[in-house]
């Protein structure tokens, strides 16, 4: 059985046998390059002075001009004395044309024998062909690395997600446009460090091992430390000691780190993921506000030249100042309801049945205010929203608002449907946050796993006193998948979790 060079791999109804002769070929091929002297493993660098897209970018200036370029060959056209092959590196694909008289007799048969999938050098000069092509004409052709696996068939490339998400670089190799979101995914995260920096905040770093759950409402994942023979959790925040160092001084502070939550998976979320969490000393949540919309605005038009993107086929304008709605306005606008005149739990509840709203027995009537928000409300908010002014009832780090306790000063910023910032005037009164750690440990007592422990080390850094404070969370995944219009949180991750493959 001989493996043509078409750049095909096996199709789909190739037995185990013809697949195991398939493999069998390439590390027959692998053991003669070793047996003659030419083992491609033993190279151990290769001086590249051009990449594809430099060339195609730069022809006026390159042409004539001998480059060294190296990549893998993703297909090949072999003409007798001649031949042409499609060489792609980190930017881009570049046509190759390998003649036998410039390269060698011997070298022209080995490269022959080499398939789809090697990785070769290739050093030439810079030429367009009589159809017009940029071209590399070979002088020197080197097998790098040699590809004991073939490639998916070319024509279909690699489609099923399962596999693309398992074997990412099997997908960036075969789907090269799969890489653009990466790479914009990296300049967004440049840019909002890049935006943060210049308003004087500085980037820390902060542990991913707690004593303790806090700082978010989410199931944790738990491990155990052996030297201290204690079980530690993975942190699902990043608040809780970024806040510590507002106490110790720092007015402004951010981290871009991962943070895990041992809960579902959905196409918005995933077990790990990146979350900027910022914090700014005598300002509140309108002030981060501001901040968020002004950050979004100019990343946007940083990474993407433009404040006008579509997602899913729907235009958003982030240009446009951000809509500011109170919970309690947008549920009455889009629901009907109108909470502000909802004065007992039991009004509360004999309108969640009303409107077949589903709540549990510990649930107050701020948290069915927000069942409310979640059923009616949500999936409405396309263009920007700030919903703001959330119940102190899921809401146990943000400052109670002066004229209306029941409710803090938080915001949350929708867009296509989906939560991207939350935010607070932190709460700064350590007795108000005992209170409220309280509560929270009362509800994990009675078996709510995303409740919050009380953190004693947190309260003794706010009984020595943390001026006003706004803090603002963004998902990073998720604004990636915005401004990249990925609709799924896997298409933004290169790893993603997955489950083990059976057997």
């Amino acid at each position: 059985m001989e493996e043509k060079n078409t750049g095909a791999s096996p199709a789909a109804e190739m037995t185990e046998q013809e697949r195991t002769e398939l493999l069998q070929i390439r590390r027959d091929k692998l053991a003669a390059l070793q047996e003659a002297g030419k083992d491609p493993f033993a190279l151990t660098k290769y001086d590249v002075t051009a990449h594809n897209a430099d060339i195609r970018e730069r022809f006026e200036a390159m042409e004539g001009q001998t480059v060294r370029i190296a990549g893998r060959m993703m297909s090949r056209r072999i003409m007798g004395k001649a031949s042409f092959m499609d060489l792609r590196d980190g930017s881009d694909r570049m046509q190759v044309y390998v003649r036998r008289d410039d390269v060698g007799e011997d070298v022209y048969m080995d490269f022959k024998k080499w398939d789809i999938g090697d990785i070769l050098g290739v050093e030439g000069f810079v030429f367009r062909t009589q159809k017009g092509e940029i071209s590399v004409h070979a002088q020197k052709v080197t097998l790098l690395s040699k590809s004991l696996l073939p490639l998916p068939e070319k024509f279909h490339g690699l489609r099923d997600t399962d596999t693309r998400y398992r074997q990412r670089y099997l997908d960036l190799i075969v789907n090269p446009e799969v890489k653009d979101a990466f790479v914009k995914r990296s300049r967004i995260i440049t840019a909002i460090r890049r935006y943060l920096d210049e308003k004087a905040f500085m980037e820390v770093e902060t542990p991913v091992l707690h004593n303790i759950a806090g700082g978010a409402a989410a199931r944790p994942f738990i491990t155990h430390h052996n030297t201290l023979n204690i079980d530690m959790y993975l942190r699902i925040a990043l608040e809780l000691h970024l806040k510590r160092l507002i106490v110790g001084g720092f007015e402004r502070v951010y981290e871009i780190g991962r943070v895990f939550r041992n809960e579902g998976m959905d196409t918005r979320h995933n077990p790990e993921f990146t979350l900027l969490e910022l914090y700014q000393a005598y300002t509140d949540y309108n002030g981060m506000m501001d901040l968020t919309e002004d950050l979004i605005r100019t990343v946007a038009k940083t990474v993407l030249g433009t404040a006008q993107i579509t997602y899913g086929g729907v235009a958003i304008d982030l240009d446009r100042p951000f809509e500011r709605l109170s919970m309690l306005d947008a549920v009455k606008k889009y629901a009907g309801v109108d909470f502000g005149a909802v004065s007992t739990l039991e009004e509360a509840r004999a309108l969640a049945k009303e409107h077949h709203i589903e709540y549990e027995e510990r649930h107050g009537k701020g948290d069915i205010l927000n069942l409310f928000f979640e059923a009616y409300v949500e999936e409405k908010l396309i263009q920007p929203t700030f919903i703001m002014n959330h119940p102190v009832e899921i809401s146990p780090l943000a400052k109670r608002m002066p004229e209306n306790p029941a409710y803090t000063e938080r915001f949350e910023l929708f867009i296509v449907g989906r939560e991207h910032a939350n935010a607070f005037s932190e709460l700064n009164d350590p007795i108000d946050q005992r209170g409220r750690f309280e509560a929270q440990a009362a509800l994990k007592a009675a078996g709510d796993e995303e409740a919050s422990d009380v953190d004693e080390d947190f309260l003794t850094a706010l009984e020595y006193g943390m001026p006003p404070t706004g803090g603002l969370g963004i998902g990073v995944d998720r604004l990636v998948m915005l401004l990249t219009d990925q609709a799924s949180i896997r298409d933004v991750l290169l790893f993603p979790t997955m489950k083990p493959k059976e057997g």
